[in-house]
């Protein structure tokens, strides 16, 4: 799960509210239902996780891997983070511990990488490593899968890890790479949802192996896949940006076709229309969709006590939209909530210990890079 944080300030509230899967975004409210604190700048954060004992490993852009501790303010660099190529989307991206963190001290994380002149997201593990004079590495440091194939170019990489609920498999998300067609492509991993062993394998069993796609693919006809998170019923929830609108979140199901670029209720950015999903096409369609678009980053799942109200919500960051999404969750269903304008990029979101939020500007077109915690109004 994911979580966030910020220092308390007036700010204006949109709120976007629909009980259905509608491309229309609404009307405005009042207030924010929050107060903000600013807990701590970094340089181009990308995303964030809590380790058990409340510090957070944040990741950087340029690729720096960051021990924070919000109670002091601590941060201290972690070593042994492989080379990253960060030209344009290309950065250090996702992190997560390990199921078994507490036994096996496990780290995940995501980045994209040049070999050969091409470029491609590849999933790593290490071994967190903390010395007594604070010291902090990654020992062991392993890439464990590749997306494939690598391609030119510096876009649309992914890179979001999920752990299943039951700690057995890992589902890593390959972009599509501005590339289009292989999102359709039953050899390629890009455009993909995958569901992956603990060690990098192909998980066995996975749907679409048997019919001649890569061991690896779950779900597929995807493009920028930027958020991922499981609900407290074990569903799979996606987001995704979509083209020139139709920004998605999708409710992701074992060798289902997600359309792109076959279907989008968006076009594309040079004007060429794409068919939007329509019953009766052979694709899943999204639960909701966005036009305009709120450009979403980062998932969280809320199950915290914090916020009672947004339990069974996912809370998505925007970065165009520069605003904080919450969706409703009702089972296999979807619908907007509220969209809190923010006044800057929000690139992460996740859920703290205590169920705050934590959100994460993306230092970006007048973002700071700040670490930002939610916590109720008074």
């Amino acid at each position: 799960m994911r979580r966030f944080i910020f220092a308390a300030m007036p700010l204006i509230l949109i709120a976007c509210s629909a009980e259905n899967a509608t491309g229309q975004n609404s009307a405005a409210s009042a207030e924010k239902p929050f107060k903000m604190s600013v807990i701590a700048d970094f340089d181009s954060p990308w995303a964030m996780t809590f380790l058990p004992d409340g510090r957070a490993l944040v990741t950087e852009k340029a690729g720096e891997m960051i021990l924070f501790d919000p109670k002091n303010g601590t941060k201290i660099p972690v070593a042994g983070i492989p080379a990253v190529d960060s030209a344009g989307q290309g950065a250090l991206m996702d992190v997560v511990p390990s199921p078994t963190f507490a036994q096996d001290k496990a780290v995940y994380f995501s980045f994209s990488e040049a070999r050969g002149g091409e470029k491609g997201v590849a999933l790593a593990r290490g071994i967190f490593n903390q010395a007594s004079d604070g010291t902090t590495k990654l020992d062991k440091v392993q890439v464990i899968f590749r997306a494939s194939p690598y391609v030119e170019g510096n876009g649309h990489y992914s890179g979001r890890i999920a752990f299943s609920p039951d700690g057995r498999y890992l589902f890593f998300t390959n972009g599509e790479r501005q590339k289009f067609d292989p999102a359709q492509d039953s050899k390629a991993t890009l455009g993909k949802v995958l569901r992956l062993n603990l060690d990098g394998t192909p998980a066995a069993g996975n749907p679409l192996a048997a019919k001649g796609f890569d061991p690896a693919i779950w779900s597929y006809g995807h493009r920028n896949l930027l958020g991922l998170a499981f609900d407290k019923d074990g569903r799979l929830w996606e987001q995704e940006m979509g083209p020139k609108g139709g920004d998605e979140v999708n409710l992701i199901k074992p060798g289902l076709n997600y359309g792109y670029p076959l279907a989008s209720n968006g076009s594309h950015y040079d004007g060429r229309d794409i068919p939007d999903h329509k019953a009766g096409d052979g694709f899943e369609a999204p639960k909701v969709w966005w036009n305009p678009v709120i450009s979403p980053a980062g998932l969280a799942y809320y199950s915290g006590d914090l916020f009672p109200q947004w339990k069974n919500s996912l809370f998505i960051g925007g970065l165009s939209s520069q605003s904080l999404v919450r969706v409703k969750l009702n089972g296999d269903a979807a619908s907007k909530a509220d969209q809190w304008d923010m006044g800057a990029r929000i690139r992460e979101v996740e859920q703290g210990p205590d169920g705050a939020l934590w959100l994460l500007e993306d230092g970006r077109d007048g973002s700071q890079g700040r670490l930002l915690k939610l916590t109720p109004s008074e």
